[in-house]
């Protein structure tokens, strides 16, 4: 009984023994099935990097073959120490291909070192993967072997563009290593700002290897510059010595602007604490890797196996790059699998016997193959999706980052597709708005967003050139002050400068400069604005318009008065010595129109009238004299001739409307034009000044000279005159005498000019578009756009009233801008009411023929009905003469047949005959005469449209001339 369990103790001992022995067997087995492949990793093994780098390598291994134990293949790493050089990784480099004949390299850690491994992997077909070398002048279509697995530098460039966009800096200095990381990414920066338009004034270049005192001096030559906006791309080990230096020279203060590219941000976690101490308020971009469970049990094992494996580095923290060893390792383990093949040998077939270390090496027979499985492999890794394009890692989204207390704060995002945002995912209406971004603590511990420029130290207060003029003082006057020799300017110009300045939202200091020429007179304006260019103003102040070739030496600011050259000459008052006034208030065509009209309505009343009025009857003089008569007496309302049918009264009433608008409108402009002043130029055309060959003046300095000389004057035609007093001698003098007939300037000087000739002066046409006066400012001064917003505020606000006011009120008079032009009442304003008493005209001839035809409507019937309407009715009607009739059988209806008769005789050609066969009797001749009258008032309404038209042409062709 008691021996039982020690049997059973004895064969589950041997069950287990049995089991160990099958697994570790089949464990051989599976190893000797097992494909291995060389992996070559280039690191600093004593450096914090190089073993954090390493640890995440060998876990990635571990965690793929976990999961992926029925993989045929297996990384076999092959360690090679880089000694921090370039020389120290190319032999290691050399090593792994020549003697171990690896099939990829992981590695070197920078981009200087990987430059020259790139080369031999190229040459001996081995992949490249590096995981830390940023340099976009390493994704060059000459390396087709190198995987540049991870962010490339020139990425963030739009990152960093979008925030200087979003605050509206101007001006931005980059500072940079002197070596491949360091320039290879400033080509891509430049272009990125040159785009916002943002000016790089000058580039910081330090050594990798410079001293303190270099530093120093080059921060000291930093501050001494009006940017203040400044963009760090170097890495931890020159990094922190710089903003080190940067806080003791005081470049950490308020008003500084400080953003570091990720070769600083991806190595925060680095930096000692003194550091970060100096670095608070700066700005920092940085790939954005997002939370997931995978990451953070990463993190958490990962610190665990690196706090064993290094027990004498304490605090150290995973950065991206361990993330990015780690999923780089993932996808070569992924392509080495996915080749499927069991030779990873090298070709030695093309080496020769004497070839150097350099060449005696061979080319790996699986490298295109590797080559192309690496570059389909795509995953899911720590750092997001993963996936090669041109062997270049897809760029991953950006966080903005504020260093901030003892560490970084997230501000924000920046994607390629929506820009910068608060959060991820969140719709982007402006993609570079500062509101899309969280609060920051600038340097100096300040809220308020620093400007990015200041007066340099070494040059607190700015130089303000102000031209030395004596004639227009109102704009600017120059004088100095006896006692303490300062220059002193007022005027309407340094007024407008002063509130400006004012409305900046910081102080700035300045002192006028007065220019010159020796002998104390103005100098001109261009030359004056050339000294800015030069360097010897900071900027121009005074009466100085803003145009084109004055632009190409310094910026303008908006301008701050209105636009425009124009011409002044004398006027004159004649109209009412005129004796032929009283046709002025109406245009000739009108006149033409009216009489046309007159007699045009006399014919139609008589045609209405002549049966059955015999006020319109009688010999043919006397019926053409009444019909006349009646149609111009209703131009003073005293016809008195009856109208009895009721279509001659409708033709009168709305004639009578058409004459009653007439003669009210020509009254009311005979009297403007005879009682109130009106003042015509004694010049209007210019082309007519320059075929007399007659002089005009310019202001003294202007570039007014230049658009003359443009238009065609001789410049001997040209005089200059340099105040209001010079300017009306020249005209009082007279063209007789050498005086000018005209002059030409900007807008505002002929508004003061007139303003103290209010009755002698006018401006005319044409007017010449310029863009105002404007402040100069050298050419990408940062000054500009604050001073031309504050422009705005003052010229939108009661600020610019009250200096006009000051300096111009006293010479306010009629605006003199007006033009003179012609104040006749033309056809345009009237064609409508000539159309109206036409077509009423017309309407009431045709009801009556229509009525007349249809009342003998039963003699057309008798007639041949094959025969056409105006056949029949001609029919009706003997060849004959009519018979005399006495006016008291006017009502008969052989009378009616006989007029109509004749009428259709006139319209047939036969009526010219008639009236010349000497047995028709004078009463009928009578009616054949007025028959031809009636003809042609026929032939007129048929050609009534191309009477208006024809007055419309010449009208428009009057216009015109």
């Amino acid at each position: 009984m008691r021996q039982r369990p020690t049997n059973l103790v004895s064969f589950s001992f041997f069950l287990s023994i049995l089991f160990t022995f099958t697994f570790f067997a089949h464990t051989a087995m599976s190893q000797n099935t097992t494909i291995p492949v060389n992996v070559g990793v280039i690191l600093n093994e004593n450096g914090e990097f190089g073993k954090m780098s390493l640890s995440c390598i060998n876990m990635a291994l571990s965690d793929f073959y976990a999961t992926n134990s029925h993989y045929k293949t297996r990384l076999i790493l092959n360690t090679r120490h880089s000694k921090s050089d370039v020389i120290g990784a190319a032999a290691a480099a050399l090593d792994l291909i020549k003697n171990v004949q690896v099939q990829a390299i992981i590695g070197p850690e920078n981009s200087m070192q990987t430059n020259f491994v790139i080369d031999l992997g190229n040459k001996s077909q081995v992949s490249i993967l590096s995981f830390s070398a940023t340099s976009p002048s390493l994704t060059s279509l000459r390396s087709p072997y190198f995987f540049q697995a991870t962010q490339n530098d020139s990425s963030q460039v739009g990152a960093i563009t979008s925030i200087i966009q979003a605050f509206g800096w101007r001006e931005v200095v980059p500072i940079y290593v002197d070596n491949e990381f360091g320039e290879a990414v400033i080509p891509y920066l430049t272009d990125a700002l040159q785009a916002i338009n943002t000016r790089v004034p000058y580039k910081s270049v330090i050594s990798p290897v410079a001293s303190d005192d270099q530093i120093v001096e080059e921060l000291y030559k930093l501050m001494t510059m009006q940017t203040r906006v400044f963009i760090v791309h170097m890495l931890p080990s020159l990094g922190s010595r710089l903003f080190t230096k940067a806080k003791q020279v005081g470049m950490m203060n308020q008003g500084y602007v400080w953003i570091i590219t990720n070769g600083l941000t991806n190595l925060f976690s680095s930096l000692e604490p003194l550091v970060i101490e100096s670095m608070q308020g700066v700005l920092g971009v940085r790939p954005y890797v997002p939370k997931t469970k995978a990451f953070d049990g990463f993190r958490l094992r990962w610190k665990r196996k690196f706090q064993q494996e290094n027990p004498s580095l304490v605090d150290v923290e995973l950065n991206i790059f361990g993330l990015l060893a780690y999923d780089a390792t993932m996808v070569l383990a992924t392509a080495a699998e996915n080749v499927g093949t069991t030779n990873f040998g090298f070709d030695m077939t093309h080496v020769s016997t004497n070839a150097t270390d350099l060449e005696a090496f061979g080319v790996s027979k699986n490298g295109p193959k590797l080559l192309e499985s690496l570059s389909v492999t795509r995953f899911r890794g720590l750092t997001g999706d993963y996936t090669f394009v041109d062997r270049q890692l897809q760029s991953l989204a950006f966080q903005i980052l504020n260093v901030n207390g003892d560490g970084e704060r997230r501000i924000g995002f920046w994607t390629l597709e929506k820009g910068l945002m608060k959060k991820l995912n969140l719709a982007s209406t402006d993609s570079t708005s500062k509101s899309h971004l969280g609060p920051i603590i600038w340097p100096g511990d300040s809220t308020s967003v620093p400007k990015g420029w200041e007066i340099p130290t070494n040059e607190k207060i700015l130089r303000i050139g102000v031209p030395v003029s004596s004639g227009f003082s109102e704009f600017v006057k120059v004088i100095t002050d006896p006692i303490t020799n300062k220059t002193i300017a007022t005027g309407y110009c340094i007024d407008v400068f002063n509130a400006v300045m004012q409305a900046l939202p910081y102080a700035i200091n300045y002192e006028f400069i007065p220019f010159g020429l020796p002998d104390g007179t103005s100098g001109s304006y261009d030359d004056m604005i050339y000294q800015v260019k030069l360097g010897n103003f900071d900027a121009v102040v005074g009466d100085t318009t803003i145009v084109a070739n004055r632009s190409q030496f310094v910026d303008f600011t908006l301008p701050y008065t209105e636009s425009g050259v124009s011409m002044i000459v004398p006027i004159k008052d004649n109209n009412k010595k005129n004796a032929w006034v009283f046709l002025k208030p109406l245009t000739w065509d009108l006149w033409m129109t009216s009489a046309c009209f007159f007699l045009f309505i006399g014919l139609v009343i008589w045609v209405l009238e002549h049966r059955i009025n015999e006020d319109f009857r009688g010999p043919p003089e006397h019926q053409v004299g009444t019909s006349f008569w009646f149609s111009f007496s209703t131009m003073v309302f005293s016809h008195r001739e009856r109208v009895i049918s009721n279509l001659g009264r409708f033709v009168v009433i709305v004639w009578c409307f058409v004459v009653l608008i007439l003669t009210q409108s020509y009254t009311a402009s005979l009297t403007s034009l005879l009682t109130v002043q009106r003042l015509q130029p004694t010049v209007s055309d210019v082309t007519k000044l320059i075929k007399r060959g007659e002089n005009v003046g310019f202001q003294q300095g202007s570039f007014v000279a230049g658009i003359l000389k443009d238009l065609g004057f001789n410049k001997k035609n040209l005089l200059v005159y340099d105040s209001v007093e010079e300017w009306d001698a020249l005209f009082q003098k007279g063209i007789a005498n050498g005086g000018i007939a005209a002059a030409f300037d900007e807008v505002l000087y002929l508004k003061l000019l007139m303003g103290r000739h209010c009755s002698k002066y006018t401006m005319v046409e044409p007017t010449f578009k310029t863009a105002g006066f404007g402040f100069a400012f050298p050419l990408g001064s940062p000054l500009v756009l604050d001073v031309s917003r504050a422009i705005l505020n003052v010229t939108e606000g009661q600020k610019m009233n009250e200096i006009e006011d000051a300096w111009f009120k006293k010479n306010n008079c009629p605006d003199p801008s007006t033009l003179v032009s012609s104040h006749s009442l033309g056809l345009n304003s009237f064609w409508g009411l000539f159309l109206i008493a036409g077509i009423a005209s017309i309407l009431a001839l045709i009801i009556f023929m229509a009525i007349f035809v249809y009342e003998h409507r039963e003699l057309l019937k008798k007639s041949d009905p094959k025969s056409s309407l105006w056949s029949r009715i001609r029919t009706l009607f003997p060849k004959t003469s009519v018979p005399i009739l006495s006016k008291k059988k006017l009502a008969s209806k052989s009378i009616v047949w006989g007029q109509l008769h004749l009428l259709l005789t006139i319209t047939t050609q036969e009526a010219p005959q008639a009236i010349h066969n000497t047995h028709v009797s004078v009463e009928n001749k009578e009616h054949l005469q007025l028959s031809m009258v009636i003809r042609i008032i026929i032939q007129v309404v048929k050609h009534l449209k191309i009477l208006f038209l024809l007055l419309s042409s010449l009208a428009q062709i009057k216009k015109d001339l």
